[in-house]
């Protein structure tokens, strides 16, 4: 026999369904409350409200409230081969509040970004130092401006409520529930507030073995090339910088009262590029560039990425890209010396080259 509903079922389970999309509506708006409250990427930060903990290793999102908050009147750019120079160390040298705001593997147009960012929000930057990879060098740099990694243009853009929708999604309300559980005391920051990290293994740890097989992997060959080659007139006319054009750009924007150094950081020799060959001259034509760009500034361009002490030897490196502590501290005290103009105080086991500009800006 076929049962019939009795006619109260149906009023029964529409009120079911009522009642629980209104739960789940409440729920919804309750997460993005508290999203919202949390503020994970600091879209409200300024200098009357402090920024969230940095409580999320993409850089990429976590960085642009530390220039919101105010706190900073002078900035580190630079990928992973800047991440290392304290800024805390280096603001003490120079009377300035450094932030440390170089990202990993960022490319040239992401660290423009953040550094667009820094000039429109801190109206007289005391210091601002850029860590230039060959990145800045190559030809495609307009054409490869993103990485993998996700970049988040509502962040750099001037705030408005819009940029809160972007926060509700499930990664938003894990970074806000960080955030709740360093408030709490339940948890650390993940990245120090000024953007320091120590992200190299301890100290300690340090097995110079392993540290060469991550250098020489692959068996770079670091033999000059004999004859060395030499670009012909045309080849030379024909490179084409466009990363520094961009860094022109912004330079432009700066009052005559920032002192501004442009760094090519070491790096092992394993990754420059042969001595004699094609691709060094490439890049020692762009490391002209670089100091005719710092000239017309009145900025000062050093260069630490050469054949040096430092630079040739094993020990100093944890993999071909990234130097160890100590070497990190040297590189502290020589960037404070060239930001102040005093070049006597640069450490001469760097046997590094520096450009200094003579006319003022």
């Amino acid at each position: 026999m076929t049962s019939i509903a009795s006619p109260a079922a149906a009023p029964s389970w529409l009120g079911f369904l009522r009642w629980f999309g209104a739960a789940w509506i409440c729920a919804l708006v309750a997460l993005f409350g508290f999203v919202v409250a949390l503020d994970p990427y600091g879209i409200f930060a300024s200098p009357r409200r402090a920024p969230a903990p940095i409580m999320d290793l993409n850089q990429r999102f976590m960085y642009p409230q530390i220039v919101r908050s105010g706190r900073y009147d002078a900035a580190i750019f630079g990928t992973s081969s800047m991440r290392l120079v304290d800024p805390a160390a280096l603001g003490s040298l120079l009377g300035a509040r450094f932030a440390n705001l170089g990202m990993n593997a960022a490319t040239p147009w992401e660290q423009m970004q953040l550094a667009s960012l820094f000039v429109r929000t801190v109206k007289e930057p005391k210091v601002l130092i850029f860590g230039l990879d060959p990145s800045w060098c190559a030809a495609d740099a307009a054409d490869n401006r993103l990485t993998f990694r996700s970049f988040p243009p509502w962040l750099y853009d001037e705030v408005s409520l819009a940029d809160l929708g972007h926060e509700f999604d499930l990664k938003s309300l894990e970074i806000a529930t960080r955030v709740a559980a360093r408030r709490l005391g339940l948890a650390r920051e993940r990245i120090r507030a000024d953007g320091y990290e120590v992200f190299t293994p301890p100290e300690a740890t340090y097995d110079l073995a392993r540290a060469k097989a991550h250098i020489w992997a692959g068996a770079p060959d670091v033999t000059p090339v004999v004859p060395a080659i030499t670009p012909s007139a045309a080849e030379r006319a024909a490179w084409r910088f466009p990363a520094l054009a961009w860094l022109d750009a912004l330079l432009t924007q700066l009052p005559p009262t920032t002192r501004v150094v442009l760094a090519f950081p070491p790096a092992h020799i394993a990754v420059q590029p042969r001595p004699g060959s094609g691709a060094q001259a490439h890049e020692q034509a762009c490391k002209a560039a670089v100091a005719a760009l710092a000239a017309r500034h009145g900025a000062a361009a050093a260069d630490f990425r050469l054949r040096s002490p430092i630079t040739m030897d094993d020990s100093n490196f944890w993999d071909p890209l990234h130097y160890r502590l100590p070497i990190a501290g040297r590189l502290t005290h020589n960037l404070s010396s060239i930001a102040s103009g005093t070049s006597g105080g640069v450490d001469s086991l760097f046997d590094m080259l520096t450009y200094m500009s003579q006319r003022e800006r």
